[in-house]
């Protein structure tokens, strides 16, 4: 199989990578359009900043490539959030796969800004499958996506949100499968199996 890992100067490239590596999956990191257009499979993953990441992307093309992938997409975390059409985070226009605002928590006297640390899912359907409910996962993040028609699991900070996402061939995650032990490992090898 033929892995693509979306390379765009910011994210956590390495983390998946090294995730992949423990399950002996094969992978490419890049920024090259074709590269990644050629793969049977394509990980956006995330950590950064909106704006800064879209002008790479579009200095780069790869944000009609983005859009326009048939096969299967993963994004995690920023990945997800880019993936959606608009961002509070300065104001950002991301890719519009998803027709949803990010939004960035309030912190609270409770709740503190970013939302670290490992909590449950909920809610789950779709293709987090149901094994998954109830179980930890691991989050990083001030920014977040609200419940919609197209969440598969929720997480509650501050507010219930969007843990996962599907539309068509693009899945997304808003916590960290690669640092989320087994259960983040069973969510990368649901994405990468045959059956997806």
């Amino acid at each position: 199989m033929n892995i693509s890992i979306v390379k765009y100067n910011a994210g956590n490239t390495q983390s998946v990578a090294f995730a992949l590596d423990r399950l002996g999956i094969r992978y490419l990191i890049t920024d090259v359009p074709e590269e990644i257009q050629r793969a049977d499979k394509v990980i956006f993953p995330g950590v950064g900043e909106a704006s800064s990441t879209m002008k790479y992307l579009r200095d780069k093309k790869l944000d009609n490539v983005i859009v326009n992938l048939k096969q299967p997409v993963l994004g995690i975390c920023l990945g997800m959030q880019l993936l959606c059409r608009h961002s509070d985070e300065n104001n950002t226009t991301c890719l519009g796969v998803f027709d949803e605002s990010v939004q960035k928590f309030t912190p609270t006297s409770q709740y503190k800004v970013p939302h670290t640390g490992w909590n449950s899912l909920t809610s789950v359907n779709g293709w987090v499958d149901p094994f998954l409910q109830n179980q930890l996962v691991y989050f990083v993040h001030s920014y977040y996506v609200p419940v919609n028609r197209f969440t598969t699991a929720t997480t509650e900070y501050t507010v219930p949100f969007s843990a996962a996402m599907k539309k068509n061939n693009f899945y997304a995650v808003q916590f960290h499968p690669e640092k989320s032990a087994g259960t983040g490992e069973k969510i990368l090898k649901i994405f990468l199996s045959s059956s997806v």
